[in-house]
């Protein structure tokens, strides 16, 4: 935990000893273009890590569903009768048919494949099928959905596949803890409570690395991200807010809220902290979570990685429920981070066909202000058993 920031500086200065001591070696460009490895991500990373599928309000009422691809597996989240959320494997039990092929929907008290009629309860049972009654030695729970494993926090819905699931504590609000310090900064904000007033779904052909890596650092936004440097001027020095735990960087002074232009923002978040007021946070929740905190709103990215070269970032914008049921203008803070998210996007997408350059073959350098994403690639090495070189 805490690997990414500056409280851990034994682990982000690892250098190749053919490099001065400036600079550190990222991985090589087949990292980042190579099927097999993405499949060895899917299979000991996104398949084995809890993975945030859904914004708990998308399941308001029981029966009302959503399906997603974590790893190389479709999952179904529903709510039950009895108001809890519940996870499967989207596949029927029969014949191994997607059982739910819509995105997101409702139904009013079961699963029914649409290839033999295999039907299941939301709690998973086997309920009905052709001619089920006349296979008594068939259990209805036995041969009932597949259940994954899930919690709900943050108002987020969150699913593990792995048979025995790490820690949430530790793998997820201890990712939190370790950039903000205590885990009381992010209650302060309420997310839980927060409603969703702008949804915007983002099709990046990069890699997730890059994507992660690119959120990670602030080398680049002086460069890239003009309307975020005149919000928050520490960014133009080059120094992400994630490099140093607790720190969040302050507006300018002339600067009124999160928007485009630095006007005033909307109805503040009650228990943001005296000391959080005019701050923006910013967090990573490996392995695709991105939480941005401000006084007013919280963003919150979830990247769904489909292909070696090819991610699905949705994207919500958060605020206090009765600014959103007013209809209140949010454009103004939503453009902000919209623009900043389709500049890095721009970005990570002009590198992914740098990847598979001969001359990135053994990759590139990382500069000091970067050197806490050396962490973050010893830790996706370590999840894929690469050796240290």
């Amino acid at each position: 935990m805490g690997r990414f920031y500056h409280d851990v500086p034994e682990e982000c200065t690892v250098t190749s000893t053919s490099l001065p001591d400036s600079l550190i070696a990222t991985l090589p460009g087949s990292s980042y273009t190579d099927p097999a490895i993405f499949a060895q991500e899917q299979e000991r990373i996104f398949e084995t890590m809890w993975f945030c599928v859904a914004r708990s309000s998308e399941l308001a009422k029981p029966g009302a569903f959503r399906t997603v691809d974590v790893g190389r597996e479709s999952i179904l989240v529903t709510r039950s009768r009895d108001n809890s959320i519940r996870a499967y494997f989207n596949v029927c039990r029969h014949r191994g048919a997607k059982l739910c092929t819509e995105e997101s929907g409702e139904v009013k008290r079961a699963f029914q494949c649409p290839y033999h009629a295999w039907t299941y309860d939301l709690n998973g049972k086997l309920v009905a099928a052709p001619n089920l009654t006349k296979m008594p030695d068939v259990g209805r729970t036995e041969y009932g959905l597949v259940s994954v494993a899930v919690r709900e926090w943050l108002g987020y819905v969150w699913v593990c596949l792995a048979e025995n699931p790490p820690s949430f504590e530790e793998d997820v609000i201890g990712e939190v803890v370790a950039r903000l310090g205590d885990v009381e900064s992010i209650e302060h904000y309420d997310i839980d409570n927060l409603s969703v007033g702008k949804r915007i779904v983002y099709d990046v052909k990069a890699n997730w690395k890059l994507i992660i890596e690119n959120f990670m650092e602030c080398y680049h936004c002086a460069t890239i991200h003009p309307e975020l440097t005149e919000v928050l001027p520490e960014f133009a020095d080059g120094y992400a807010a994630q490099y140093y735990v607790g720190h969040g960087a302050e507006f300018g002074e002339e600067v009124q809220g999160f928007t485009v232009d630095g006007s005033e923002g909307l109805d503040r978040i009650p228990g943001v902290a005296d000391d959080q007021d005019r701050r923006y946070y910013a967090i990573t929740v490996r392995p695709q979570v991105f939480i941005n905190l401000v006084p007013d709103h919280v963003i919150f990215h979830r990247m769904y990685p489909v292909a070696v070269d090819r991610t699905i970032v949705e994207c919500d914008w958060l605020y206090l429920p009765h600014v959103v049921e007013s209809g209140k203008d949010v454009s103004r803070s939503v453009e902000l981070f919209d623009r900043v998210n389709r500049q890095d996007f721009d970005a990570c997408e002009r590198t992914q066909p740098g990847m598979s350059s001969r001359m990135y073959a053994k990759g590139g350098v990382l500069v000091p202000s970067e050197h806490h994403i050396g962490a973050f690639h010893d830790w996706v090495n370590e999840r894929l058993g690469t050796p240290k070189g």
